[in-house]
């Protein structure tokens, strides 16, 4: 499986395709978009991208991508990120006097770098700080990254498992070029559906268009809410809730939905990931 990702080798994008799947060919990329666009000219087999963190929040760039990729959603996953600070082998916590990572882990490890002096230095790529940091031969600096960037590049733990809180999950999805269709035969499986969809510009359209989920008790867990095209009164919704089109309370509440929407798509039927029946 070719399974292309934003970031460089080593980077939490790759952690977790290496957690989905078994011995895939990582693919790194620039960008989105550019890890999207394999997966549409059929170079690469999937495509799999980060949406929210609990720690830091949603990926903007997602939510805008997403519903003009022309993918859908087959899976998803969450990783626990785990922050290390790697240096060059031989190095002591006490010879560091800088770190440099990419600004959202800086900020998940706020507490760790004040406790010990160290400065943060942003840089664009979790994985790429570690790559720096084992070509700039300095003792004094050291990279904010993944296990697995320390074991690609040569760089050794001082210190692990250094965020500041210790539920920190990035969820990813996992993307393709079709439904999967599939996995609904497997009836005994809990589902989840993802949909984007605008609503007409109407009074309380939006209230009426969530109203036919509450009266069939479908779960909605995630709503987000975006401009169309610089518009602001084009405003256009992405949507996680339980359940798949196959079950009838889904069905009857997407139904009432397409009465108080100029669009409607369907983005993915997917399983449940496990983690989320954790507590």
């Amino acid at each position: 499986m070719k399974i292309s990702f934003q970031g460089e080798l080593g980077s939490y994008s790759h952690q977790a395709c290496c957690e989905v799947f078994h011995k895939p060919t990582a693919v790194p990329c620039p960008t989105f978009q550019e890890a999207m666009n394999l997966v549409k000219s059929g170079k690469s087999d999937l495509a799999l991208l980060p949406v929210e963190n609990s720690t830091y929040g949603r990926v903007a760039d997602m939510y805008h991508l997403l519903p003009g990729s022309g993918l859908y959603i087959v899976q998803e996953h969450f990783l626990r990120v785990h922050i290390n600070l790697l240096a060059l082998p031989g190095s002591k916590l006490s010879d560091i006097k800088s770190a440099i990572s990419h600004t959202v882990l800086l900020g998940q490890c706020q507490k760790f770098l004040s406790e010990h002096s160290i400065v943060g230095i942003p840089s664009a790529d979790t994985a790429g700080s570690a790559k720096l940091v084992a070509a700039q031969k300095d003792t004094s600096l050291a990279a904010l990254a993944s296990p697995l960037a320390g074991k690609i590049y040569g760089l050794e733990p001082i210190s692990s498992k250094i965020e500041d809180m210790s539920n920190n999950t990035t969820r990813f999805l996992i993307m393709g070029n079709s439904l999967e269709k599939d996995i609904l035969k497997k009836t005994d499986e809990k589902f989840m559906t993802t949909i984007i969809f605008q609503v007409k510009n109407i009074p309380a359209a939006l209230y009426k268009a969530m109203g036919g989920f509450a009266t069939n008790g479908v779960n909605m867990v995630k709503l987000e809410s975006y401009m169309v095209a610089g518009s602001f009164r084009s405003t256009q919704f992405y949507a996680d809730i339980e359940g798949s089109p196959d079950e009838e309370p889904v069905a009857r509440a997407l139904e009432e939905l397409k009465f108080y929407t100029s669009m409607l798509k369907i983005l993915g039927v997917y399983k449940c990931n496990q983690f989320r029946f954790t507590d």
